[in-house]
């Protein structure tokens, strides 16, 4: 069995399933994670597997309350018998202002964002480092610059640079560890949550003065996963030069 497999979490939709495209259409068989987007899933799987028969499996997982992390490595041999990359994309994203903050909005962003990269990477290493996988994690540039009144979680996702760089210690030579950091490419799907004047805002600090797709995040993980060999602990800004402002 060559053909290689990526397991893309929170794969059914918006950048996820550009991801999930993307490997596709470079010959990944993919293993398409979903928690509540069950019909989205489905759609997706059916496409793709329309045009390459057999090529995507479907996994159910809520990755905030998961409590059998130990059976995910038999879950994700199942279809292909080997995994050779993990896309640890799966995220919630929602303002927790300072005067709002509960518990329950700390364990879904920290448990989303955080501790299920680190979760799914710890039971997954074992048949990552058979193949010589590697594992990507979607961080923010608000990982580094805080966004306000989002302090959860961009305390998360500084949590997951964090783990991609420490990971990529533990884990060498046989796993590499790398991060893509994301700008603006998708606007929230609460449109009230960013004004039109926000927006532009925004996009003038841009000095590429445009708003990123999905594709170019997409490819970002394909280069990391396929062609890019020695590049390991690393975290890739997907921004248009945002983060230099």
């Amino acid at each position: 069995m060559k053909t290689k497999v990526a397991l893309v979490t929170g794969g059914s939709r918006r950048i996820g399933a550009e991801i999930t495209r993307t490997f596709h259409r470079a010959g990944y068989n993919i293993i398409l994670h979903y928690n509540k987007s069950t019909d989205a899933a489905h759609a997706l799987q059916a496409e793709l597997n329309k045009a390459r028969p057999n090529s995507v499996y479907l996994l159910s997982l809520d990755l905030v309350k998961c409590d059998r992390w130990d059976s995910l490595e038999d879950q994700c041999l199942k279809p292909w018998g080997r995994l050779d990359v993990l896309v640890n994309n799966a995220s919630t994203f929602y303002p927790t202002p300072i005067t709002r903050l509960d518990n329950d909005s700390w364990d879904d962003l920290i448990g989303s964002n955080l501790k299920a990269p680190l979760f799914l990477s710890h039971a997954l290493a074992p048949c990552l480092r058979e193949f010589a996988g590697s594992i990507i994690n979607m961080c923010d540039i608000h990982g580094d610059r805080p966004l306000k009144n989002y302090a959860i979680y961009s305390i998360a996702k500084a949590g997951l640079a964090m783990m991609t760089r420490s990971l990529a210690k533990e884990l060498a030579p046989e796993i590499r560890v790398n991060g893509i950091a994301p700008g603006a490419i998708l606007w929230p799907e609460q449109q009230a949550e960013v004004s039109d004047g926000t927006r532009a805002t925004i996009i003038r600090q841009i000095p590429l003065k445009r708003q990123g797709a999905p594709e170019d995040v997409a490819g970002a993980a394909l280069f990391l996963a396929r062609d890019a060999p020695y590049v390991n602990g690393q975290i890739l800004s997907i921004d248009g030069g945002r983060s230099l402002s």
